[in-house]
């Protein structure tokens, strides 16, 4: 990273991430200086996605999305309804997935993959929406979301952007993530490594730098949804009871490549044992008992709830269909406005995150676009008027 991309990284961090969150737990010192805060970070693991600072935040959309006409249950899986206990399965688990507790859930259709480019195209082609990040920040915004007395930053600083992953060139400490995630300006969804990426033969990947808000809209759209995070995490345990991730115990790294993630040492050396640097096409791996792909590993999904780290200790006697806290708090980014992001990445690595994980949770600000960050949707089922579920048989 160029010295002049590592200070606009930290103003960018200095200003709407004053508070860094981490995966174990922190200790964050702030230095006030003339123009900005300055951030000390303390030794520290840094995760894959929680950590990462805020994108500007631009005024939430005015934009009317009508939904589409014909609504059917193309390219998705009726999941069963059920119970199972929700929350961490072994030692690498968070605090926040702590208790394991019972839940129950009614039976849905869900995505048999993440949304693609060539999916959110048609989107954009018959709305003429404009995500997230090809806008330009608002300022007014910005400041529900940070402490008061947070100064402005520049006017040239407040262009559209979003993160793009830079690996490093060699070791670097976990817990600096602007050694490997650079303010992009002209990163978006269609140009998802920069202004001079593109998505030309790349229609069966899956769609990045998607925020919470263009989520909804592309679910609107498309007569849908997002899961709740039980819902995700039914989905993702594909009939296994009390396993680590969506094919089993057996660990990421044993045998052969059982999703897109980061072999190697992050963030400088991908030995690339599952032929994947960045994201791959969608179905690249092997499904899951649902016959879901990709619930580990390629890019995060968005959620529909509220990203609270205690949501699960009011929930001991067991809930069914919940929905979430009824507010975001993350006590490191008190002012920040959080949803749960699920699943993992082609960054997540053992060393430092363990995203793929059926159980690990991740949260992020609604506005925010990354690299790794996309979605998947799901429909409530339908009961007809005779009364009968609308259901087809199980894809293979």
């Amino acid at each position: 990273m160029s010295a002049k991309n590592i200070r606009l990284s930290f103003i960018f961090v200095a200003i709407f991430s004053v508070l860094v969150s981490s995966c174990k737990q922190k200790t964050i010192q702030t230095t006030k200086t003339q123009n900005t805060f300055t951030p000390v970070l303390k030794k520290t693991t840094i995760c894959c996605e929680s950590n990462i600072p805020s994108r500007f935040a631009v005024a939430k959309s005015s934009e009317v999305i009508a939904p589409t006409q014909k609504q059917d249950h193309k390219n998705m899986v009726f999941v069963q309804g059920g119970d199972f206990m929700m929350g961490g399965d072994n030692k690498q688990a968070s605090p926040d997935e702590y208790p394991k507790h019972k839940v129950t859930v009614n039976g849905y259709w869900i995505d048999v993959s993440e949304v693609t480019n060539d999916q959110f195209k048609k989107f954009v082609d018959a709305t003429g929406y404009i995500t997230t990040a090809e806008k330009k920040p608002d300022w007014n915004e910005i400041k529900k979301q940070v402490p008061p007395g947070t100064p402005k930053p520049d006017d040239s600083l407040l262009t559209a952007s979003s993160l793009v992953f830079k690996p490093s060139k060699e070791a670097v400490p976990l817990t600096d993530y602007s050694q490997w995630w650079v303010w992009e300006k002209g990163a978006d969804w269609k140009h998802p490594h920069g202004p001079k990426s593109n998505i030309k033969g790349k229609e069966n990947y899956p769609v990045v730098h998607i925020s919470y808000f263009d989520a909804l809209a592309y679910c609107k759209w498309s007569g849908k949804r997002l899961p709740t995070e039980a819902e995700w995490e039914w989905a993702a345990r594909g009939g296994l009871k009390n396993n680590i991730y969506p094919w089993g115990n057996e660990p990421v790294a044993l045998g052969k490549a059982k999703a897109n993630s980061w072999q190697g040492k992050f963030p400088y050396k991908n030995t690339l044992q599952d032929k994947f640097y960045y994201s791959s096409p969608v179905k690249s791996f092997p499904a899951n008992g649902y016959g879901l792909y990709d619930m580990a590993g390629n890019v995060w999904e968005w959620c529909a709830d509220y990203y609270d780290g205690r949501y699960y200790s009011t929930l001991t006697q067991g809930v069914k269909n919940p929905h979430g806290p009824k507010a975001s708090y993350d006590p490191d980014e008190p002012y920040a406005i959080k949803r749960v992001v699920r699943g993992g990445s082609f960054l997540c690595n053992d060393s430092y995150c363990s995203g793929y994980r059926v159980a690990r949770r991740m949260k992020t600000t609604e506005d925010s676009g990354m690299e790794h960050l996309g979605f998947r949707c799901v429909q409530d089922n339908v009961v007809a008027a005779n009364g009968n579920c609308n259901k087809q048989k199980r894809l293979p």
